[in-house]
Formats: C-alpha cells, sequence, structure tokens
C-alpha cells in the first residue's frame, strides 16, 4: 500500500504544537519524503523551544507510524537560534500558553552534564567498534565489510552497520539491496549475508537519491539505526562510519559505549594529516583506538611481482608508533580486492585461502585481540 504525504499530513493534523495549534499548520514542518512506506521529514523549530517540542515530535513520529503501509520513519527536530537572538532570560513566571512551561523553565538533570551519560548499550550485543577515516576515498568500507568478516572466520558473531548517511556503500559491497522487514515489535530486521547481520541507509532509500540532510536529521538516522534494529546476539557490531569527525561520530560515541575504533589511512601525508584529527576525536570522547590500518599500501604488478610505493609507504605505521597506538596492518592496492568489492562479493569470502583474506583475518585476529574480556572467547 502506498503512502502519500496528504495522509501524513492528515495524521499530523490531530498533533497539536506548544502553542495549541495542529502541527499540519504551525509552519515548522520541512518536506515529507514518502515512497515505498518509508516517510522522513523534519519539525523546524527556533533552538530556544527545542525541549517544549521535543514530545511533539515523538508525537509526530507514533502518529506517521500507525498509517496503513508504513514501515519506516524518521522524525528529526531541527534547532536553529535566530541570527541576533539573546539567550534564555531567567526564569520568570509565564502567562503564557495555559499547561505549557517556557523553555526557560526545563532545567538539566542535576549530577553530570557528560554528553556521554546518555549511553546504553545495545542489547544482545557485546562489543559495538567503529571503522572510521579521516577523509573519504581510502578504502574505508571496503575495510569495514573484510574486518567484519575476518572476525566471522574467528568464530565469532559479527553485525555490519553502515552509518555513512550521506554515501552508502555498502549495498553495493554485499550486493545486498533488499529492504528490511519488520518485526512483531516494529523493530526493523537486518539483512544476512556471508553470515553477517547487515544493516544500511541505503537499504531504505535508493542508490541515486541526494541525502540533503541536516545534522539533526543524520543523527536521529544513525540513532534509529542503532536502536530500531533487531541485532539479536553478536560478539562484535562493526560500524561503517561517515568519513570525518562530525554528528554521526559524536551521535555514535553519545549512544553507545563504544569498546574501540580502528583508523584507516593511506600512506600519503594529506591522509594522514585527516586520520590524525580522526584518531584524536576518539580520544576526546575516551573511545580506545584499536590501531591504525594502512589501506593502498603498495602496488604490486600482478605479472613481475614489483612492488611499486604509489602513495608512499610505512606512513601510517610510522604515525602509529608516534601517538603510541597500535598498528594492525597493510593492505595493498590489487585489482583483486577492488573486482570483489564491486562485484558484492568481498575478498575474504569469495577467496579465503587468498593473500589478501590472510591479511584481513590478521587484522581481525588483533582486533579480536584486544576485545577479549567484553567478547566470548572464539
Amino acid at each position: 500500500m502506498s503512502v502519500t504525504q496528504q495522509q501524513v499530513l492528515d495524521s499530523l493534523a490531530r498533533i497539536k504544537s506548544p502553542r495549541g495549534v495542529a502541527l499540519a499548520n504551525a509552519n515548522v514542518l520541512s518536506a515529507i519524503s514518502a515512497a515505498d512506506g518509508k516517510v522522513f521529514f523534519s519539525i523546524n523549530v527556533d533552538a530556544a523551544e527545542a525541549r517544549a517540542w521535543e514530545s511533539v515530535r515523538a508525537e509526530a513520529e507514533a502518529a506517521v507510524r500507525a498509517i496503513p503501509g508504513v514501515t519506516t520513519v524518521m522524525v528529526a527536530l531541527t534547532a536553529e537560534r535566530k541570527v541576533g537572538a539573546a539567550p534564555p532570560p531567567p526564569p520568570t513566571p509565564s502567562r503564557g500558553t495555559p499547561g505549557v512551561q517556557p523553555v526557560h523553565a526545563h532545567k538539566p538533570p542535576q549530577g553530570g552534564g557528560s554528553p556521554m551519560a546518555r549511553q546504553s548499550e545495545i542489547p544482545g550485543v557485546a562489543a559495538v567498534i567503529a571503522v572510521a577515516s579521516g577523509k573519504g576515498g581510502v578504502g574505508k568500507s571496503t575495510t569495514a565489510l573484510n574486518l567484519a568478516l575476518g572476525l566471522r572466520d574467528l568464530g565469532l558473531k559479527v553485525g555490519l552497520l553502515d552509518a555513512d548517511i550521506y554515501g552508502p556503500s555498502v549495498p553495493r559491497l554485499t550486493g545486498l539491496h533488499a529492504k528490511p522487514e519488520l518485526n512483531a515489535e516494529r523493530k526493523m530486521i537486518p539483512l544476512r549475508r556471508f553470515g553477517l547481520a547487515i544493516m544500511s541507509i541505503g537499504f531504505l532509500v535508493e542508490e541515486e537519491t541526494a541525502m540533503i540532510w541536516r545534522g539533526p536529521m543524520v543523527m536521529s538516522a544513525v540513532t534509529q539505526m542503532l536502536r530500531d534494529v533487531e541485532w539479536g546476539q553478536l560478539d562484535v557490531l562493526v560500524v561503517d562510519m561517515p568519513p570525518g569527525t562530525g554528528d554521526a561520530q559524536l551521535t555514535l560515541a553519545q549512544n553507545v559505549p563504544l569498546k574501540g575504533a580502528v583508523i584507516v589511512s593511506t600512506p600519503q601525508d594529506l591522509s594522514l594529516i585527516d586520520a590524525r584529527r580522526g584518531l584524536a576525536m576518539f580520544k576526546k570522547v575516551n573511545v580506545p583506538v584499536l590501531g591504525i590500518v594502512e589501506n593502498m599500501s603498495y602496488f604490486q604488478c600482478p605479472h613481475c611481482g614489483t612492488k611499486s610505493d604509489i602513495f608512499g609507504h610505512g606512513g601510517a605505521h610510522h604515525e602509529a608508533e608516534k601517538l603510541g597506538v597500535p598498528f594492525l596492518g597493510e593492505i595493498p592496492l590489487h585489482m583483486a580486492i577492488r573486482a570483489t568489492s564491486d562485484a558484492g562479493t568481498p575478498v575474504v569470502d569469495s577467496e579465503p585461502d587468498g593473500p589478501h583474506a590472510a591479511i584481513y583475518r590478521a587484522i581481525a585476529g588483533q582486533v579480536r585481540d584486544q576485545l577479549k574480556g567484553v567478547i566470548a572467547a572464539a
């Protein structure tokens, strides 16, 4: 059953804003995306009123979820302070809308203002680790998938979450293009391939769709894929992060107690500069850095065996020593890794006895060893 924008607006007409105005008429809704049972939109309010609107956002999400044919709902609350706006005034008795406290009357919880206080474990998941890079184009997603497969080969139960909202690669790398189904609790059931539980924003939107989302929408999406997915019992959930040090990374760090991060870099100086930023960010939010992987470390001619250092060589190894973090290994620039990735048949699974699969498994072994005590011994 196809869901229309008008159906969404009709459901929202029953939701009242803090001032008692029907949400559909409150001039706060973004464009509504409704296709294939998936509904996305945001509620845009002034930052000074954000707390008073959070319950409205939750009501709106519940109302849309109840529409027949809706399978996925994502409603973000975006809040921007008006240019030149002064900070909220000191608390004073309110004579505003009956039953609605002014925003400045809402006090944060006492006894700890750290965003990390919101962390909670994902039921059934022993360890969540992030695979990150300071910049795009360094082979992070390919590394994340093959690392997950390497952990699988060590006897662990593994999941893979593609949190790269703006450029999800996992659907192409795994050859998966189906839509996740919902269980009785309205949680998404991850797709399965190669013995992995897999979830990606790419399963929910078309490949050509431009994800023009504000930060709060990104944070809402990452949170939903962490919390509204039935992951089952996993030893490790590998999260393929978007490049950089933005909203998605902070949302993940603030939502779940990450057991570690793997930084992927190429040997060249430009990539290493960005990798340092990623490493510094994880240290700042108290996430252990499990190590650095040097991807595209060298090119080995398939005909004569000669090695060529196209992007330089050893830079990531040197950086790991300099920063005092483990160096996990070198992955070559090789046609087999590229070709199997493009075909949706990752090299660890399609060529398990080859040299490249051995490299990924060796990296996975080092990650597994650092997680002992958290995950069940393989």
